[in-house]
């Protein structure tokens, strides 16, 4: 018997800072789907992106490398 829930259990990146730019993801869900949510911690109830985990996989890659970092 399976007892997974349909609603997905968002976690804070641990690389948000504290100035209210938080980005929540739900990783258990893209155990099951396949896709990994991403949505604004500001914004719990709005819009929600559902990232494939391979795409999801090389985001996360390019900020630990600083492929993001502001100029």
């Amino acid at each position: 018997m399976t007892t997974e829930s349909t609603t997905p259990q968002w976690v804070k990146s641990s690389y948000s800072d504290n100035g209210g730019t938080c980005v929540e993801w739900a990783p258990a869900t893209a155990s099951t789907t396949g896709f990994v949510p991403v949505r604004d911690s500001k914004n719990p109830g709005g819009p929600a992106l559902a990232l494939a985990a391979a795409a999801f996989s090389s985001f996360v890659a390019g900020v630990k490398a600083g492929g993001f970092d502001a100029a």
